[in-house]
C-alpha cells in the first residue's frame, strides 16, 4: 500500500507535535509527512528534530506567491493546519492553494473544545469563517475538535510538587459556579493518534468530528489530584458575572493596545473558561447538537490515556508539560 502524503502547517507547535507523533506511530496507515515552515524558522531546533525523524521540512511563505504554495502541495493527499490562532487569516490562503493543487482533504486548525460557532469565543468565529470559505471552494474537509487537554487541567498543589508539568503562564485555576459543570478532556499525546484514524476514514469526509477521552467536572479533577497527592487544594469559585468582567476589562485593554500580550491571554483564556467552565458547552451532548460525529462511536477500540493514570504520571514526575516558556 502506498503512503498517504500529508502536508502539515504548524508541526513544531504543541498540537502539531502530537499530530506528527500520531502519524509516524500509526500502525494502520503509512504517512509521508511534509512540514511547511516559515523560511526564517527552517533551522530552528524543533524543525531539526522533525527532520531527524523522517519529516521533510520545506520553507513556505503562505503570504507569498500562490503558485509557489500550489507547487508545494502538488501530489499531497491531505493538508493539516495546526496554525497558531493569531495567524488564522493565512489559513484561507492555504485552502485556496490546496483547492488548486487538488488536495483530497483539508483539515483546518480546529483541535479545540466544543464551542458555539459564534457569539462566545472570538477566535472560534474566525475558524467558522475559514470553514465557510473552505466550503465555498467545495474543498473536501474534516473539522476536528479534541476536548480540553489533561495538560491544562490540573490546579497547582500547595507544595509546588507538580509545577514542573504546568504551563509557565498558568495561575492558580478558579472553578466555575459550583464546580459541577462537566467537560470533555483528552491527553494531548492522544490527539495525534485520533487524527491519524480520522483523516483516512471515509465516514469523516466533509464532517465535523469530536474526540475526547473522559468527562470530568472541576470538583472531580480536584478530588482525584487530592486523593493521589495527599494534599488539600484550596478552592476558589467564580461566578459568570466575574468572568464576564474579566473579559470586558481585557477587551478594553486590547482596544487601547492590541499588542498587549497579557490582555490577549486573559481575554482568550477567560472566553474559553466561560464556555467550558460556566456554560458547560464542552460536552459530547452539545457536540451532537452541533452536528459532530462522536469519536466514541467511530472508534470504540481506541485505547486512550485515562485521566487518573495521567495524574499518577504527573505525581511521579514522568510527564512533559506544555507551553513551558513564557511568550
Amino acid at each position: 500500500m502506498s503512503a498517504v502524503k500529508v502536508a502539515l502547517v504548524g508541526a513544531s507547535g504543541e498540537t502539531g507535535q502530537s499530530i506528527v507523533n500520531g502519524l509516524l506511530g500509526s500502525q494502520d496507515t503509512k504517512f509521508d509527512i511534509v512540514a511547511l515552515t516559515r523560511p526564517e524558522s527552517l533551522e530552528k531546533p524543533a524543525n531539526t528534530n522533525l527532520k531527524e525523524r523522517g519529516v521533510k521540512i520545506v520553507p513556505a511563505d503562505l503570504r507569498g506567491p500562490q503558485d509557489e504554495i500550489v507547487k508545494l502541495l502538488s501530489g499531497i493527499d491531505i493538508v493539516i493546519s495546526a496554525i497558531y490562532f493569531g495567524s488564522l487569516a493565512d489559513e484561507v490562503l492555504l485552502a485556496n492553494a490546496a483547492k488548486i493543487a487538488g488536495v483530497k482533504r483539508f483539515v483546518q486548525s480546529a483541535f479545540m473544545i466544543i464551542l458555539p460557532p459564534r457569539g462566545v469565543v472570538d477566535f472560534r468565529e474566525q475558524k467558522e469563517n475559514n470553514l465557510g470559505h473552505i466550503q465555498s471552494l467545495h474543498l473536501p474537509y474534516t473539522y476536528i475538535d479534541v476536548g480540553w487537554w489533561y495538560q491544562l487541567t490540573l490546579p497547582r498543589l500547595p507544595s509546588g510538587r507538580i509545577d514542573y508539568a504546568l504551563p509557565k503562564t498558568q495561575d492558580n485555576q478558579v472553578i466555575g459556579l459550583d464546580g459541577n459543570i462537566p467537560s470533555a478532556l483528552a491527553d494531548i499525546r492522544d490527539v495525534g493518534r485520533y487524527v491519524a484514524r480520522i483523516i483516512t476514514d471515509p465516514r469523516t469526509l466533509n464532517k465535523k468530528v469530536h474526540v475526547y477521552n473522559e468527562i470530568y467536572t472541576r470538583n472531580q479533577v480536584y478530588e482525584v489530584l487530592e486523593r493521589h497527592s495527599g494534599e488539600k487544594i484550596p478552592r476558589e469559585y467564580i461566578s459568570e458575572n466575574e468572568v464576564n468582567t474579566r473579559i470586558e476589562e481585557a477587551r478594553t485593554a486590547l482596544n487601547k493596545n492590541h499588542k498587549d500580550g497579557d490582555a490577549l491571554s486573559t481575554f482568550t483564556v477567560s472566553q474559553l473558561f466561560r464556555s467550558w467552565g460556566i456554560r458547560g458547552e464542552n460536552t459530547p451532548e452539545y457536540a451532537a447538537y452541533l452536528g459532530y460525529l462522536n469519536g466514541k462511536d467511530l472508534y470504540p477500540d481506541f485505547e486512550f490515556t485515562k485521566f487518573e493514570d495521567y495524574v499518577k504520571e504527573v505525581l511521579e514526575g514522568k510527564v512533559k508539560g506544555v507551553y513551558q516558556t513564557k511568550k
